[in-house]
Order: structure tokens, then C-alpha cells, then sequence
């Protein structure tokens, strides 16, 4: 048995397992539904606490006198939304000092701001962004200026901290409203790099722009046209569309050109067309449920697997500013030649951006498969007046254009599995006299060539023509375009552990690169440093034992970071990296916040140290008894490395078995198992180890940090081979500590855990037959699922593909894959209530359907309960979630009524694919309480 939790010795709690095989924990009380309730409220408060301190989205600022300050999102003393705040640091180290955190907005603008009705713009970017937090989520922060812009209620607000005064002046700032001529909300705000009084943002799928002194604002773009007919109008400008921002993690559609030295404002925009994109009905959670006459409907625009993408192209608009100030002269310009006519295998713009001196444009493009991705640079210039996009695809270019100056390929990356897209991109600067392609262009770039993500070094040749075609005779497009040039790639960091993939930052004086990796493990993300001079020698900087979240007051604006959507910050000076604000914990201590300076010797790493400032948040013990994880580690038969995480019940006793939870994702993108405090993340394993049940918790191959090989384990056969791995880390776990009882064992996950919950219940209904050494281990099981896919062939393009490829690529993988065709598998107890939603597919029938389980809520019925029955399967689904649509579920349950198969559904009528309503989490919580103490 290996624990290799660092608080708990190799081995430990071996001796457990002998002493525990045949004793039972005695039968206790069954709660009531209000006692479980209570019990929810009550772990709910206790862990609120522990989490909701830590300071997120920080950004730093050199006041006028000297001084840093750092601001940040967090939640205050005795407060429950989230707001902004900030803190001096001072020049002198102090160590064990706490700084002190200052309001920067008036705490009752937090009520005034709530008190306004959410738009179902921004509640869907909140879900885009998994955002858990309610109040400012967002702020934009121009560095010089010190004015602050965030959207709060369908609305944008400004504030200007001077920084004169040693605290923010005359107190908390109360926020002005910006003064806007546009209705609808207001989205994703940006303040122009080189003028602070020009704020950009997207309205009703528009672009504007608008002067925060005199209130004038302008629609840049034209694309939508706001009629009520959705198929008629499916263009937009600014705003990516919905795969793009929930499967590429991409929430930005424009972008400022950083600098302005002719006076021209441009901002660069992506316009994406949905004409081919299906659209699809949800009931409207603002309804009058009961009252069918009254009951609307919301329409999206969602690409099944294997059905048409939006597509994208790339536009820049471009504007002055007369005395007044007014703004004026405001003119579209389009690529000469689109996108998809250069680059027509191009799938996806998955990144976009600027290169440092403003003179091109860079693009990451990938292909429908995922497994081309090339990055490209556009001049400014190949942008042109309309009318534009006048072009033969069965003719040569025109002589006379000067292509090859005007777009260049300077890197392809290519991969038999998939590419995971990154945001470790970073151009460095031109040299002195010379621009990025006056010969050649270096950039640092990472990929998971080797298996796992590394950073390289790359330099690549632009020779002035395109691909050394000249100019005068190109052969097609292809010979023009599609050949990068890159002349010399250094590998700096090298090993079968893993470069995380959202930040990395740049001392260009020091020739330094910082970065998060796991080189120490898997389970412990850390801080490191390369220098370009001596690639490979890579140095930790934080201590072992804990896993770090690091922000950096370099601002590496001209490297694209889309997770700086949080908190952008505008400045275009070539910061060094002097200061970093850590957040630290691990699965036994609290996260604690620590400001550092970093320290230089010569240019060697061997001289980087950080030196302890003073806390943002310093270490602290829980107020009660803090009930922890352990985690183990277990080789698996194929020879792979497991890790698992183990909540003991509360009420642990040596010698006695408890019922077991096992709590499952088990699905790419996500790590469940890491050495780290999570907190509310992990409210539900603590509310279940706190009522008396063991919850286990394990990454199977397919999960995500462990490179590319591991997690494509799952390729083309999602839903197959998932278990086979969570089964066999179970029971080897149940032999090792003695106190799992495989006869009472749930499954429980939501999204692709609901997906594998349901599917571990048909493929294993009555036992798991697990051989070792000739014995079997017999389970009694229940599932419960939430908002579960059920067939990949209704689940968006972007994931889908990726994972299984084009349905007509693999039919056989997307049919296993199926949870409807495992129907007949489940288990066979009676069951008296039940529904056929089998013809919701279609807008009118969706209004019946949603109108029935209206009528069930109101009588307080559940469809599918069997009360006296032994039923073995919840499902848990928003009616409105526009993620796993609720399709899946009706289509699951129709198959299941058609089967004779019993069923418990919980329908959320308000909720998306996250559970965002306080009443709604607490109830399922309940739920989930009161189904396991009946059924387990």
C-alpha cells in the first residue's frame, strides 16, 4: 500500500485491514428531511469560511510615489459577494505582516449592483467561465491611469484611483455608471491600451465603443440585425461562439491594437457566422410554469457532433477622435483573402492576438480533427476597404499583390491523437531598428510533442515573400500560404511531467522565463524558472508539500493570456518581473496568500530565490475539527500509476465498515485528485464523510496532467474504458484499509461523472467482477447521475470530436458509447411512476413536456419515484442547461419507460448546467442525503 499523503508515513493504516473485515457500524436513526436540510445548512456554513478569503484575479500597479498596490477580487469579513479590493505593499520586507485590505468600492454599491436583474448574456458567460462567485467577478485595469471599469448587472462602472494618498482617496470609491446610448447588456469590457477614456464592449452581438467622459458611444459593427427571428439573423461580431468558449476556453472576440501612432484607433474583431449551426428550444426560466398559454421558450444555437460549425473570420474596424471629443471616421476593413480561402482545412480560430510592435497580427488556426494547428502572422496591411473578398478559388493570385509580405505561416504543429490547445504563446520584442518580420521572428511556444507540454524556444525565418515564393509568379494558394518557415526550435524544459498551460512570464533583461509545471509531482502544481541562455537547467522556487497558484506583476500583454479576461491589465511597458503573490495550501492546511520579491544574482537560475514580503492572507486553522483526504497512490495491472483521495466518515472507528461513495468524473480536462485544499469544491465529499459514508475519489487514465499518452487512453471509446480502471483502484483500496464495505458502494458524479454513474449501473448492475487471485467482491449499487450525457452523437462538436472523432469516423466507438443502448442491462425493480418524453424534440412538444414536469413539481412529485420500491438510480438534470441539454435525460428516460426500467428525476426548472441558486444546491444536497440514507 503506498499513502502518499506527506502527512501520512508510507504504510500507514495497513494494520486496519485485517481488524475490519466482518464488523458492521451499528444501524443509526434515519433523519428527517428537515434534519437533513439542517445538516446541509449547517456544513455549509462551516465551510464557507475556509474558502471564500482567498484572493483571486490580482493585478499590480506602480503608484506615483513608489509603491506597488495590488488589487484583487475576494470576499470581505462578514460579506457574501465577491468585490474589489486592494493592498500596499510596503518597501521593506515584513515578513509575518498581514497587509491590510482596503475597500476600493463602497460596500452598499454591492446590494445596488445585485439588486439588478442578471441577463441571460451574462449568466451564460458565468457558466463559459465556470464562475462560482456573485458580485464583481471581472474588472479591467488601466495601470497609469489607475481607472478601474467592470460590468455589474447588465451594466458597466467606472472608478479612478489616483493613488496619492496612501489608501484608496477619501475612502471606498462609490462607482459612476458609464453613460451609454446602447440597450441590452454589456459584455466583456475592455479600455483602450494607449487612452483609458475609450472603453470597448460588445452589445447585442456588436461591438461599441464609448468615451467615459462625455458619455458618447458608438456602435462600431453592424453584423447582427436584432431581429426576433433567430435563424435570420446569425452573424456577430466580437463575441466567440459557443464551442469555442466552452470547449477552447476562449472568451474574447476583439481585441485593441496596443498601440496608436497615427492617431487611428483599430480594434481587430472576430466575425462569426451560425448560419449552419441547428438551432435548439429550452423552456424559459422566467415563465409562469403551470399556465402553458404563458410558458416561452429560449432558442440556441448548438453544433451537434458531426453537424455544421459557425464559421469565423477576421475583421478590423477603425476610427479617430475629433475635438469635442467626438468619434469619428469609423471604417470596416476585411482580410483581402478570408481565412477559410487561405487555410481551407481551417476548423477553428482558437487564438488570436498582437505581435509586440503592432504591426501584425497572429493567429492559432486548428483543423476539424484537432490535430493540425498552425500559427500565423497577418499584416496590419493585408486588411483592406471594402468591397473586399473578391476572389476566384480556380485562379492564381493577382501578380501584383504583394502576398508575401502581408501573411505568413511560422509554425505547424501536428499530432496523431489531439492537439490541446494552450495559452503559452510569447513574442518576444524586435530588436533595435528592426520589426518581427524584417528577417526573422523568435517566440516561445509550447506543445506536447514529446508526450508532454514543454516549452520551446523557436526562431523563425520571414524572408519578406511568403515562403520564399516570390511574388510575381506564386503557383496557388497553398504554395503562398500553407508552408511555414521556421529555422531553429530549442527545447528549454524537458521530462515526463507536465508545463501547466495558462501562464507563463518573461524578465526579457534577464533572458528568464517562469513558469507552472509538476515536475515534483502530479499532484503539486509549482513554480519554476529556465533561462534562455542555458535551456534546460530548470529551477523550483516554491516549497514541496503544497501546490501554488502564482501571479506575477510583469504583464505580458504582448504574449495572449485568455484566462487575463479576469483581469485585464492595459499597459504595454516592458515590465520585469520583481514581484510574484502566491496562494498555497494543501489537502491538510488552508490556503494562506504571500506577496515575494524576486531576487537576482547574475542571469543563471541558481540565483533566482524569492524573498518573503508579507501576507495577503497568512496560514490559519480552521475555527472547528477539519476533516481531511488522504491520498494514495496504486499501480493498476497495465503498469500505470493511480492516485486516489479517501474522505474517512467522521465517525471512523477501527474495526468497523462503512458505506462508500464513490465520487467519479473520470473524463479528459479535469484532475480530481491533488494535493491542494479545495474547499467548497469539495463540499459534497465533506457533507457525505460528515453523515457517516467514506467517499473515495480516484483519476483514472484519461484524466488530465499526466500527459498525452495517459490521457488519450479514452480516445475513441468514451464510456468503455473508464471504469475498468475506477474499479480496480476501489477494490484494491477496500483491501488495503479494511473499512470500505464493497457490499453498500454509490456512484455518484455530475456531467461526465452523471454520464459514467449511469453507465457503471447498466455495464455492472448487480456485481462488479473484479478477479483477483480467483475472488470476486459483490456490490450492492446505487448511481446517482447529474445532467449526464447520454449520447455523444447530442453532445457539441468542439469536445465530441476531439475525443471520439466525427461520428462517421467511428461509429462503432460512438455506439458503445451510448448510455441508450445499455437500457436493457439496468436493474429490474418495479417501478409506478414514470414518463415518455420521446417527442420533446421539437418546439411544440418541448412546451408539453416542460409543462408536464411543471405540474409534477407542483404536486410534489418526482417522475420515475418509486417510494416503496428498491430503486438504485437519481437522476439530476436543469431543465435549462444549455450544456448537456435536457434532451439527453428525456431521451435516457423514454428508453427506460419503453424498457420497464425504474428511474428516479429530479428536475431542476431553473437551472442550468451548474446548479447556481443557493435553494437549488441546498435541495439536491438534501436529496442526495436522503436518497443515499434510504436506499444504501
Amino acid at each position: 500500500m503506498t499513502v502518499i499523503s506527506r502527512f501520512n508515513p508510507v504504510g500507514e493504516g495497513i494494520m486496519e485491514s485485517n481488524e475490519a473485515r466482518e464488523v458492521q457500524i451499528p444501524v443509526s436513526k434515519k433523519k428527517s428531511w428537515s434534519e437533513l436540510k439542517n445538516v446541509v445548512c449547517e456544513l455549509r456554513r462551516q465551510l464557507s469560511g475556509l474558502s471564500t478569503m482567498v484572493p483571486g484575479s490580482l493585478a499590480f500597479r506602480t503608484l506615483p510615489d513608489g509603491r506597488t498596490r495590488i488589487y484583487f477580487l475576494s470576499t470581505p469579513a462578514n460579506g457574501w459577494e465577491t468585490t474589489l479590493l486592494c493592498a500596499d505593499v510596503p518597501p521593506v520586507a515584513s515578513h509575518g505582516h498581514r497587509l491590510a485590505w482596503t475597500p476600493v468600492i463602497e460596500a452598499n454599491f454591492q446590494s445596488l449592483s445585485s439588486a439588478g436583474r442578471f441577463s441571460r448574456e451574462e449568466q451564460l458567460l458565468w457558466e463559459r467561465k465556470r464562475l462560482a462567485t456573485w458580485g464583481i467577478t471581472s474588472y479591467e485595469l488601466h495601470r497609469e491611469s489607475g481607472k478601474l471599469v467592470f460590468p455589474a448587472a447588465s451594466s458597466l462602472f467606472q472608478c479612478l484611483d489616483t493613488g496619492f494618498s496612501a489608501s484608496i482617496i477619501s475612502g471606498p470609491l462609490f462607482p459612476a455608471e458609464l453613460r451609454m446610448n446602447s440597450c441590452g447588456a454589456k459584455l466583456n469590457p475592455q479600455i483602450c491600451p494607449s487612452n483609458p477614456d475609450l472603453v470597448a464592449y460588445v452589445c447585442d452581438c456588436d461591438i461599441w465603443v464609448s468615451h467615459t467622459l462625455t458619455g458618447c458611444s458608438v456602435r462600431l459593427t453592424f453584423a447582427h440585425k436584432g431581429g426576433r427571428n433567430m435563424a435570420d439573423d446569425p452573424l456577430s461580431a466580437g463575441l466567440p461562439s459557443y464551442v469555442m468558449q466552452e470547449e477552447f476556453s476562449r472568451y474574447q472576440g476583439y481585441w485593441w491594437q496596443p498601440r496608436t501612432p497615427d492617431g487611428v484607433y483599430r480594434i481587430l474583431y472576430e466575425e462569426v457566422d451560425e448560419s449552419d449551426v441547428k438551432i435548439f428550444c429550452f423552456p424559459s426560466s422566467n415563465s409562469n410554469l403551470g399556465e402553458i398559454e404563458e410558458f416561452s421558450l429560449i432558442c440556441c444555437r448548438f453544433p451537434r457532433a458531426g453537424t455544421p460549425n459557425s464559421q469565423s473570420n477576421l475583421k478590423l474596424v477603425q476610427f479617430v477622435l475629433r475635438e469635442g471629443p467626438q468619434i469619428v471616421d469609423v471604417s470596416t476593413l476585411e482580410l483581402q483573402y478570408p481565412l477559410s480561402v487561405m487555410f481551407p482545412w481551417m476548423e477553428y480560430l482558437v487564438r488570436v492576438g498582437w505581435t509586440p510592435n503592432a504591426d501584425y497580427v497572429w493567429v492559432q488556426l486548428l483543423d476539424r480533427r484537432q490535430q493540425r494547428l498552425e500559427l500565423v502572422l497577418l499584416s496590419v496591411d493585408n486588411f483592406t476597404e471594402p468591397p473586399p473578398n473578391v476572389y476566384k478559388l480556380d485562379t492564381n493570385l493577382n501578380p501584383t499583390t504583394p502576398v508575401g509580405q502581408l501573411i505568413q505561416v511560422i509554425y505547424t504543429q501536428t499530432c496523431d491523437i489531439w492537439i490541446n490547445v494552450n495559452d503559452l504563446l510569447y513574442f518576444f520584442p524586435p530588436a533595435s531598428g528592426t520589426g518581427e518580420c524584417k528577417g526573422e521572428v523568435k517566440f516561445l511556444w509550447a506543445s506536447e510533442e514529446t508526450g508532454y507540454r514543454h516549452l520551446y524556444l523557436i526562431t523563425a525565418h520571414v524572408p519578406g515573400v511568403a515562403n520564399g515564393v516570390g511574388a510575381d509568379s506564386p503557383d496557388n494558394l497553398e504554395s503562398v500560404f500553407l508552408q511555414p518557415r521556421f529555422g531553429q526550435k530549442v527545447a528549454l524544459t524537458a521530462g515526463d511531467w507536465e508545463v501547466l498551460g495558462r501562464s507563463l512570464w518573461v524578465d526579457s533583461e534577464r533572458q528568464l522565463v517562469y513558469f507552472l509545471g509538476l515536475r515534483e509531482s502530479p499532484l503539486e502544481k509549482h513554480l519554476y524558472v529556465v533561462s534562455l541562455r542555458r535551456p534546460g537547467e530548470v529551477r523550483l522556487l516554491t516549497r514541496p508539500g503544497y501546490s501554488y497558484t502564482v501571479d506575477f506583476n510583469k504583464v505580458n500583454d504582448i504574449y495572449f493570456n485568455i484566462y487575463r479576461i479576469y483581469t485585464h491589465l492595459v499597459d504595454w511597458e516592458n515590465t520585469e518581473c520583481t514581484m510574484c503573490v502566491a496562494v498555497y495550501s494543501n489537502i491538510q492546511k488552508l490556503p494562506a496568500c504571500q506577496v515575494f520579491r524576486i531576487s537576482h544574482g547574475d542571469w543563471t537560475v541558481e540565483e533566482v530565490t524569492l524573498t518573503p514580503v508579507a501576507y495577503l492572507l497568512e496560514p490559519s486553522a480552521p475555527e472547528g475539527e477539519l476533516f481531511c483526504p488522504e491520498l494514495y497512490a496504486h499501480q493498476i495491472s497495465s503498469g500505470d500509476l493511480l492516485y486516489a483521495m479517501v474522505f474517512k466518515p467522521h465517525n471512523f472507528q477501527a474495526g468497523c465498515k462503512y458505506p462508500t461513495v464513490l465520487n467519479i468524473y473520470g473524463g479528459p480536462e479535469v484532475q480530481l485528485v491533488s494535493n491542494t485544499f479545495k474547499g467548497m469544491r469539495q463540499l459534497r465529499m465533506h457533507m457525505l464523510a460528515a453523515q457517516g459514508y467514506c467517499v473515495v475519489a480516484i483519476d483514472s487514465r484519461g484524466s488530465q496532467h499526466r500527459g498525452l499518452n495517459f490521457e488519450s487512453h479514452l480516445r475513441g471509446r468514451m464510456g468503455t474504458v473508464e471504469l475498468a480502471d475506477q474499479i480496480e483502484v476501489l477494490q484494491w483500496l477496500a483491501e488495503c484499509l479494511g473499512y470500505i464495505d464493497m457490499n453498500r458502494v454509490a456512484i455518484h458524479g455530475w456531467s461526465y461523472g452523471g454520464y459514467l454513474s449511469v453507465m457503471a449501473l447498466a455495464q455492472h448492475p448487480d456485481i462488479f467482477k473484479v478477479h483477483n487471485n480467483t475472488s470476486y467482491v459483490y456490490l450492492s449499487q446505487l448511481a446517482i447521475a447529474g445532467a449526464p450525457v447520454t449520447s455523444w452523437t447530442l453532445y457539441d462538436t468542439g469536445y465530441t470530436e476531439r475525443y471520439m472523432d466525427l461520428p462517421e469516423n467511428n461509429q462503432h466507438g460512438y455506439k458503445n458509447g451510448s448510455i441508450l443502448n445499455y437500457v436493457t442491462q439496468f436493474p429490474d425493480e418495479s417501478c409506478e411512476l414514470g414518463g415518455d418524453f420521446s417527442s420533446a424534440g421539437n418546439k411544440y412538444h418541448l412546451i408539453i413536456y416542460a409543462y408536464i414536469i411543471s405540474c409534477w413539481l407542483r404536486l410534489n412529485l418526482i417522475a420515475g419515484v418509486c417510494v416503496d420500491s428498491e430503486n438504485r438510480l437519481l437522476i439530476i438534470h436543469g431543465l435549462i442547461d444549455e450544456n448537456v441539454h435536457f434532451f439527453h435525460t428525456s431521451q435516457f428516460i423514454s428508453a427506460m419507460v419503453k424498457a420497464g426500467k425504474p428511474y428516479q428525476l429530479q428536475v431542476y426548472p431553473n437551472e442550468r448546467h451548474s446548479l447556481r441558486h443557493l435553494d437549488a444546491s441546498k435541495h439536491y444536497e438534501t436529496t442526495l442525503l436522503s436518497f443515499l440514507q434510504n436506499h444504501l
